[in-house]
C-alpha cells in the first residue's frame, strides 16, 4: 500500500510541479555558474547506492558533504530562499516514482557519514526506503548528531504505518522542522 501511495502522489505532484521545477532550474542557471540540478550518490534500502536529486542550492565547487558540514557562505542567493521553502526537494519526486525513495522514511545519507552508517546499520535502519522527509526533520534533528538521528530513524520504523506517514507528511508540509540545515 505504501509503494501504490507513494508512487501515486509524486507522479502526480512530479506532473503538476514539473513547470514549477523547470523555472527553478532556469533561475538557479540564471543566478550562478553550474548546473540546475545537483546529483548526489547516497545510501538508500538495504544499503544500495542511488543518485540522489535535487535543484542545486550550493555554488559549484562545494564539496561533497552533509549540509551541516558546509558553511551557510556555499548557499547561493537563489539557493537560500529555495532551501528556506523546501522547493530545492522537488526533484527528489522523481527518485520516489522510480523507488529509490518514499515519501516519509528517513533521510538518505552519504557514503562518507560512516559513523551515521554505522549507526543505522546497528538500529536495522537500512530495511526501509530512505525518504524525502522523516521524522526526524520534522522533529527539528539533521544529521550532526548520528546516534541522536538514528535513534529517532529507528523511532520511526517502530511506529511506521499510514497514518503516522501522513502525520508527517502534514507536518512537512505546514513547515516543521530545519531540513537540510547549514552551519
Amino acid at each position: 500500500m505504501k509503494r501504490i501511495f507513494d508512487f501515486s502522489i509524486s507522479l502526480i505532484l512530479l506532473l503538476i510541479t514539473f513547470p514549477l521545477i523547470a523555472v527553478l532550474c532556469l533561475v538557479v542557471s540564471l543566478d550562478s555558474k553550474g548546473g540546475a540540478l545537483f546529483r548526489q550518490v547516497r545510501i538508500g534500502k538495504d544499503r544500495k547506492e542511488f543518485t540522489l536529486l535535487k535543484i542545486r542550492t550550493m555554488a559549484l565547487g562545494t564539496r561533497n558533504a552533509g549540509s551541516h558540514e558546509i558553511s551557510s557562505s556555499c548557499v547561493t542567493r537563489v539557493g537560500g530562499a529555495l532551501r528556506r521553502f523546501k522547493l530545492d526537494e522537488l526533484p527528489q519526486l522523481w527518485n520516489v516514482v522510480v523507488g529509490d525513495m518514499s515519501l516519509v522514511g528517513p533521510r538518505p545519507c552519504l557514503p562518507s557519514q560512516t559513523e551515521l552508517v554505522l549507526e543505522r546499520e546497528s538500529r536495522s535502519v537500512f530495511c526501509v526506503l530512505p525518504g524525502v522527509t522523516g521524522l526526524a526533520q520534522v522533529e527539528g534533528l539533521d544529521m550532526s548528531d548520528p546516534v541522536e538521528l538514528a535513534d529517532k530513524d529507528f523511532e520511526y520504523i517502530s511506529r511506521a504505518s499510514f497514518v503516522f506517514d501522513l502525520k508527517i507528511l502534514w507536518r512537512t508540509f505546514v513547515g516543521k522542522g530545519i531540513g537540510d540545515a547549514v552551519s
